[in-house]
């Protein structure tokens, strides 16, 4: 498959949209399909849709495709422990292949003493077996989560989850015992405020443990290093930090959401590995597996005692998934890890030089391939682009390069962990020109024409 985008019919062409014709009988309508990309095969970070055109793809499936698409290694783990069996229950049988990644897991994750993990299928489950953990463990009840945070829609994840409104809109009272506090933003602080990481905190111990909830009665705090669905947000490292010393203090859990962020997407093994910091837990999925699904909460092992019956999943940890694991961090270690530090610094490099010639780019932000680029109407009021943002995002999807939206107004990009630097080099190139497009098209409004971004929007 070629190296660069090759656009042959008009998007969608017409394959894509008899797809899209019979998805929309059947399919839930609650998916958020940005754009009308449908998907017949892929290698590296080159993706082709069903009439033939080929894509760049910078969105790995939301951060899942960690080894490329369709690498090698990962199908070749996959037939042959296909051929061996496809399913046994690791909650009530033993299989090689769990015990081989929960000891991989243990040599990995940046947790002190013994690990133990748990497997399930999602991101989402992974933090409701973290959520249950907890309570379990420190027989307190309540749990901290921060404004902005992304941990999943199932109700435990949810209530934990403070992004976007939509996500919470019509499904009652969420669980209950869950306190949000800030989360600190370099780019967006409190007006006249020095650190946004003392205020963070400062918050925390002044407002929530002085007004809502004792420290005493806190089971864990869950934290993204950095917050994926919410914006791509880069957490100081100081504010980790005191989140570990907060919660060593109180007897409280730290859990660490690494779902994005986690498995060399940042050019570590786990994000929070740049902060120095050591957590109780961490909550791992999406790139875990190369695109097979697998969650899992890793715990100390003297917090992970819990009783047989307590938790359990039919097909978490299933015996392909854990094979597709145990390749794919294979890969991590020999090269990909390293790739995602070195790429990713060439392509935040490049996405920041194009702060000089697009006013729509207002921050540029992130660790290795983990890069947000927050797009603004004014640079000095920081008023958000959202609308642009949804227009830049399809612009470069006409183009050949997939992206996806983060926050209210930022694009994130997260492709395949096998991106070369080539390749970085085509998505800004591509970038450039679908921001230059959407400029040119805001131009035009200010002048009094009558085109309406809203009306760029796919259908």
């Amino acid at each position: 498959m070629t190296i660069r985008p090759r656009i042959v019919t008009p998007l969608p062409g017409p394959r894509a949209q008899a797809l899209i014709a019979r998805d929309a009988a059947v399919v839930s309508p609650s998916y958020t399909r940005t754009y009308p990309f449908v998907m017949a095969r892929g290698a590296g970070a080159m993706v082709e849709d069903v009439d033939g055109n080929v894509f760049l793809d910078c969105a790995a499936g939301i951060a899942v495709s960690s080894t490329g698409h369709a690498h090698p290694a990962v199908v070749e783990a996959v037939c042959e422990q296909s051929r061996r069996f496809l399913h046994m229950s690791g909650t009530d049988f033993y299989y090689a292949a769990q015990v081989q990644l929960a000891e991989e897991i243990a040599a990995i994750v940046p947790i002190d003493g013994g690990v133990r993990s748990f497997f399930s299928n999602s991101g989402a489950e992974a933090i409701e077996a973290c959520i249950k953990l907890a309570r379990w463990s420190t027989k307190r009840s309540n749990l901290i989560a921060f404004f902005g945070g992304f941990h999943g829609r199932t109700l435990g994840a949810l209530s934990l989850t403070a992004s976007k409104s939509a996500q919470r809109r019509g499904f009652g009272v969420m669980m209950p015992g869950v306190y949000h506090a800030p989360y600190p933003d370099v780019y967006r602080p409190a007006p006249g405020s020095p650190s946004p990481s003392a205020d963070c905190l400062r918050f925390l111990e002044d407002r929530i443990f002085g007004q809502l909830v004792a420290p005493e009665e806190v089971a864990a705090i869950v934290v993204e290093p950095i917050q994926g669905e919410g914006g791509y947000i880069v957490a100081p490292d100081e504010f980790l930090q005191g989140l570990r010393t907060i919660t060593a203090r109180h007897g409280i859990l730290l859990i660490v959401d690494e779902v994005q962020s986690g498995m060399g997407r940042t050019g570590r093994m786990f994000a929070i590995e740049h902060s120095g910091v050591r957590p109780d837990l961490i909550a791992i999925a999406k790139g875990i597996a190369s695109g097979l699904p697998l969650g899992i909460a890793a715990a100390r092992a003297d917090v992970m005692t819990w009783p047989p019956g307590a938790h359990a999943s039919t097909f978490g940890g299933n015996p392909v998934a854990c094979a597709a694991s145990l390749a794919t961090i294979g890969l991590l270690k020999e090269q990909l890890v390293a790739n995602a530090a070195e790429v990713g610094a060439h392509l935040k490099a490049g996405l920041s030089s194009l702060m000089a010639a697009h006013p729509l780019v207002g921050d540029v932000r992130g660790r290795g391939l983990m890069i947000g680029v927050e797009l603004v109407r004014d640079r000095m009021t920081k008023e958000r682009a959202d609308r642009e943002r949804d227009a830049v995002v399809t612009a470069a999807f006409r183009r050949g390069l997939l992206v996806l939206g983060a926050g209210r107004n930022t694009i994130r990009f997260s492709p395949p962990l096998v991106l070369t630097r080539e390749q970085a080099d085509v998505a800004v190139e591509i970038f450039a020109e679908a921001l230059a497009e959407i400029e040119a098209t805001c131009r035009h409004e200010a002048l009094g024409g009558s085109k309406d971004m809203e009306h760029r929007r796919p259908a």
